[in-house]
Order: structure tokens, then C-alpha cells, then sequence
């Protein structure tokens, strides 16, 4: 099985602990399953990001390029629980909005549709917390 490589990224403290991009060889895939996981989501958030970088520095910055957790329960925020998959979406505060597009913030590809829709409405201020980390990004530039 191929992976593709990925550029590494600085290793940054946030409030959500360290930000390090995994970089996954073909010989690391049959060791840890859970590296290509993140890899994929890395991957899915990239491609549909491409449009808009700082979402993919907001996204590693928040969640690691995490969906869900090894136990396949949905990734959450340490600092708050409520902040919800790789776009670390807060329920409290999003969760009616979401559902109002039919939109399941535990799946990936919903996360990343209503932080789409968040950018579109607020740019990046959602996610002002993680600034720190993501303004900083090469990915921004």
C-alpha cells in the first residue's frame, strides 16, 4: 500500500497539546493503522480546502488532521468538550445551525461542510482561539 508523503510541519503547543503532522511510509502502514487514518483525514481536508489554505492550518492546528479517536468515537476538545471532529465545530454554539443544512458534525465530510459555511460567514474568527498556532501557518501564505 502507497501513501503519499507529506510535508512535516513545526511542532506547535496549543490548547489542544502538540501539533505534528505524521508522515506515513509504506513500511510504517502495516505498524500503525492509526497514522493512516490520520493521514487520510489529512489528506480529505487538504483537497477540499484547497481553496482556502488557512482552513488546512486551522484544521491541523485544532484537531491534528483528526476525525475520530482509536476507539472510533468522534475526536473532542480537551479544553471543550463541546468543540467536535477536525474542525473542533462547537456544538453549543453550532449544533442547531448545523442540523438546519442536514448536517452531522461526527461525519468528516459534514465537519468540514459547516466550517466551510462557518468561513464563508465569519472567516476565521471561529476559530480565533487556535490563531496562535494557524496564523503563523506556511499555509497561509
Amino acid at each position: 500500500m502507497a501513501v503519499t508523503a507529506i510535508t512535516p510541519m513545526p511542532v506547535t503547543e496549543t490548547a489542544y497539546g502538540t501539533v505534528e503532522t505524521v508522515t506515513v511510509s509504506a513500511g510504517d502502514a502495516t505498524k500503525d493503522s492509526q497514522k493512516i487514518k490520520t493521514t487520510s483525514v489529512e489528506m480529505a481536508v487538504r483537497e477540499y480546502f484547497k481553496d482556502i489554505p488557512i482552513m488546512v492550518a486551522v484544521a491541523r492546528c485544532e484537531s491534528q488532521f483528526r476525525q475520530t479517536l482509536p476507539d472510533g468515537s468522534t475526536l473532542r476538545g480537551k479544553v471543550d468538550p463541546r468543540d467536535l471532529g477536525v474542525m473542533q465545530i462547537n456544538t453549543g454554539y453550532h449544533a442547531a445551525e448545523a442540523a438546519k443544512y442536514n448536517l452531522d458534525l461526527h461525519l468528516l465530510e459534514d465537519n468540514m461542510a459547516y466550517a466551510r459555511i462557518l468561513y464563508e460567514k465569519k472567516g476565521t474568527q471561529p476559530w480565533n482561539a487556535s490563531a496562535k498556532c494557524w496564523n503563523r501557518s506556511v499555509a497561509v501564505r
